[in-house]
């Protein structure tokens, strides 16, 4: 095993990198409280990198670059960091995938068994079939938990040359997942159905939060049928892969607020698939076919929605909408923004939907992150003095609190779960 000089396995300190090689060592001798810094430049890596080494809450593994995004890992290799233990922290990445038969790079990320607490975060994940795959540790049957996915953009720079599944974010089981300010673009499967979708979380996975996401899913190539997000997804089987040895429900108790869906003409931006006790509160849908509610497991409550297309009860699913604005053309979009197509949301008119929603405990903020007023806005941002760029993931506001841009420590700025 190649080892850093200087770097005693099990000795917890920065861990500074500049080569593959040292890569791969320091991930192999990880130890909780390591700070992984990656130097700018590119790695080129051609096999799994195994996270194994449990970190702590006080004492995380963190793997950053030194300049945000000035760190280039690309994988050629089915899978690219293996992560099976708790308390890793990933930020500040650009990561591609760079196989030249596409069924060849599936995951950036393949997060399995006891994963509790990662955390993936202002980072770019492009060029793989799912960039994000999580399901259960095959020998002791456990999921990962309280996973957060914020700042990062995903997409791929061409349609996916394979039959395998195309999703950004593909999640299978685990609980209080939260997927946030995120920008999910241009992701489409060639082969076989066809059918892509932007992040879904499915396999009686539990208690998800998908909030302030920005999804174009046709802004730099078209083509295939693109979904946005969802409970669900297209369904899981057998029941042995799933939460409790069950599939059905997809997942219970989920909520989608605050998220912009834009662009996905051949179908809707939010799906529903046996998703039980789910919350579908002031998202702002453009050119979809808007919601589906779809099998006997899904009951939804949707409030305070914009949304292009309608609302749909499909196959026995049943849902209780309220103050939403449904079948919303683009020609008056257009009249209302200033570039809906691009998620440019500036106002030009709001009679239809400013002060028009109803006010909810569960909402409190819009998708800038700004508080909602008394007598809140439909749709995902709330108006009233100048609103966040809307065309960039959760208002494109800074990521990190102390200079990680220009080599800070890094301490993440957002929310914790």
């Amino acid at each position: 095993m190649l080892l850093l000089a200087g770097v005693t396995p099990g000795v917890a300190g920065t861990v500074p990198v500049s080569t593959a090689a040292q890569l791969i060592s320091a991930i192999n001798a990880a130890a909780p409280g390591d700070v992984i810094t990656l130097a700018t430049g590119t790695y080129d890596i051609s096999q799994n990198l195994n996270c194994d080494v449990p970190g702590t809450a006080n004492a995380p593994i963190v793997v950053r670059s030194a300049v945000a995004l000035g760190a280039l890992i690309r994988f050629d290799a089915v899978e690219g960091f293996k992560v099976s233990a708790r308390h890793w922290v990933f930020e500040g990445l650009d990561i591609q995938g760079v196989c030249a038969d596409h069924s060849d790079c599936e995951h950036a990320f393949h997060v399995f068994g006891d994963a509790d607490f990662l955390h993936i975060r202002g980072s770019r994940l492009r060029d793989f079939n799912a960039q994000i795959k999580s399901n259960r540790d095959p020998v002791n049957l456990v999921f990962p938990d309280d996973v957060v996915i914020e700042g990062n953009e995903f997409a791929d720079s061409a349609a996916r040359q394979t039959g395998n599944p195309v999703t950004k974010i593909d999640v299978v089981g685990g609980r209080r997942w939260i997927v946030r300010a995120n920008f999910i673009h241009d992701f489409e499967k060639v082969e076989s159905d066809h059918v892509s979708y932007a992040a879904f979380l499915k396999g009686n996975s539990r208690d998800g939060l998908f909030e302030r996401n920005l999804v174009i899913c046709e802004r730099d190539h078209s083509g295939g049928v693109r979904l946005g997000l969802s409970l669900g997804g297209g369904g899981s089987s057998p029941g042995s892969i799933c939460e409790d040895g069950i599939c059905t429900p997809e997942h219970q108790h989920g909520t989608l607020r605050n998220n912009i869906v834009v662009n996905c003409t051949q179908d809707v931006g939010i799906y529903l698939n046996a998703a039980a006790d789910t919350r579908i509160y002031d998202n702002t849908l453009i050119a979809t076919t808007g919601i589906d509610v779809r099998f006997v497991s899904s009951t939804a409550d949707i409030r305070n929605n914009l949304v292009s297309g309608s609302i749909r009860n499909r196959d026995g699913g049943t849902s209780t909408p309220s103050s939403n604005l449904t079948g919303v053309t683009i020609a008056q979009f257009e009249q209302w923004f200033a570039d809906p197509l691009a998620a440019d949301l500036t106002l030009l008119d709001g009679t239809a939907f400013v002060d028009l929603a109803q006010s909810l405990a569960s909402v409190p903020d819009d998708y800038c992150g700004r508080l909602r007023g008394s007598t809140p806005d439909r749709g995902a941002i709330e108006y009233g003095g100048t609103i966040c760029d809307t065309t960039q993931a959760g208002g494109g506001s800074d990521l990190f609190r102390d200079g990680f841009a220009t080599g800070g420590t890094g301490q993440w700025s957002g929310p914790t779960p």
